[in-house]
């Protein structure tokens, strides 16, 4: 399911007051600020705003492979929004996936990762989210097949494939490694995305961090391995990726691109960087295919067509104009099994992302109207064996598929 998976909460929060009319102590500004790092960390605006108007205030389509779910006001409106449940059901809802009305929710919402969290931090989080403004809201509901229209099902899911449980400090590591894991497993749900799925849209065992295909687009691996994981990044390159959007080595892509703007880039120093810290100690898990070495005709007819077509900005060398055009040698998600974000791409275009770190601009044009679906299999088998890079060779066929 959408490794897309992004924060669905569907729960509603309590303003000011008990139901029992009871007046709560006001949130310290400390906790009100917590909770907002943590829905930042959470990249809860990507999935809940579909009106930039009215952040937060849901109703954006989030599509998945079994059809399409439309995420939850947030908002403190107490008919529409979060404005009317108590500690323990908003604390059950993140912890064990379970709404306001005993009803389970689709794990759309990660609520897999979101059960690591603190008790406390979830309710900071709702501490934040009762200072936003009201929005009257109600989002249509799920557009799922049979028989996953019937939420009931999601108890089957669960047992098979869902371990509650808040997260444990690892007493052999550091406390920022600590906070790096808390972060990664947890609020930030890295691995909603950058973890393959099987055929009931839960995480595959023993792949974790492994890379996974999304929307469209694949998400690289986070472990260590050599050509496609993060072992040839440094704690420093992570870091700066996720505060600017790029850096030496590669540049986020469209999906990548939205959680840097609207997650990593607001987040704390010491939190991107215990982040990177925890990411760059992932040992390498599954290993990398063996690449056979592309057929001589296909490399000479990519070579052709990156020398009339890219070459201006990337040089003869692949080399490119780090942070403004990435480079091709060594690049990690290019070198990935799965080439589904390089055709993306290059059928596609791209626009370097901006943030306050990193406000230049670099754009590159879509091709899928100039290239034939060979011509860009050649290009893209090319690049991505080309320098010292190795990755499987990409067919016409992948490169139709990605069109449609």
């Amino acid at each position: 399911m959408r490794a897309i998976l992004c924060p669905i909460l569907g729960a509603t929060l309590l303003c000011t007051a008990l139901a029992t009319g009871h007046a709560q102590p006001a949130p310290s500004p400390e906790t009100v600020a917590r909770g907002k790092a943590l829905v930042d960390a959470a990249d809860c605006a990507s999935c809940h705003t579909a009106d930039p108007s009215k952040p937060l205030a849901g109703g954006k389509r989030i599509d998945t492979p079994f059809g399409g779910i439309f995420s939850p006001n947030l908002t403190p409106d107490r008919e529409t929004g979060l404005g009317a449940w108590t500690d323990d059901e908003f604390y059950r809802a993140l912890h064990e996936g379970v709404a306001r009305n005993g009803a389970r929710y689709y794990p759309a919402f990660p609520y897999p990762n979101f059960t690591k969290i603190t008790r406390d931090d979830v309710l900071a989080i709702r501490a934040y989210l009762s200072t936003l403004t009201p929005v009257h809201n109600t989002p249509p509901p799920p557009q799922l097949r049979f028989p996953l229209n019937y939420r009931v099902v999601m108890r089957g899911w669960n047992w098979l494939f869902f371990r509650p449980g808040t997260f444990e400090k690892n007493p052999q590591r550091s406390d920022e490694w600590n906070r790096g894991a808390y972060l990664v497993e947890g609020a930030a749900h890295c691995g909603a995305c950058h973890t393959p799925k099987n055929m009931f849209g839960a995480d595959k065992r023993g792949q974790t961090y492994g890379g996974g295909l999304i929307d469209g687009w694949f998400a690289p691996r986070l472990d260590g391995a050599a050509r496609s994981g993060l072992k040839s990044w440094s704690t420093d390159d992570i870091t700066e990726y996720l505060q600017s959007g790029r850096n030496g080595k590669s540049h986020a892509g469209k999906l990548m691109a939205e959680v840097v703007v609207n997650s990593t880039s607001k987040m704390s120093d010491a939190d991107v960087r215990a982040i990177a810290v925890y990411l760059k100690d992932l040992p390498a898990g599954a290993p990398e295919p063996v690449v056979t070495p592309p057929p001589p005709a296909q490399m000479a007819d990519g070579e052709r067509i990156y020398k009339g077509a890219c070459i201006a900005c990337h040089e003869a060398d692949g080399s490119g104009a780090p942070r403004i055009y990435p480079p091709l040698p060594g690049n990690a998600n290019l070198q990935s099994a799965d080439p589904s974000s390089t055709l993306r791409i290059i059928l596609d275009g791209a626009l370097t992302v901006t943030t306050p770190r990193a406000p230049n601009t670099g754009s590159m044009p879509a091709y899928a109207r100039k290239l034939l679906d060979q011509e860009i299999a050649d290009v893209a088998t090319y690049i991505r064996n080309a320098w010292g890079n190795a990755a499987p060779v990409v067919t016409p066929e992948q490169v139709a598929k990605a069109r449609r």
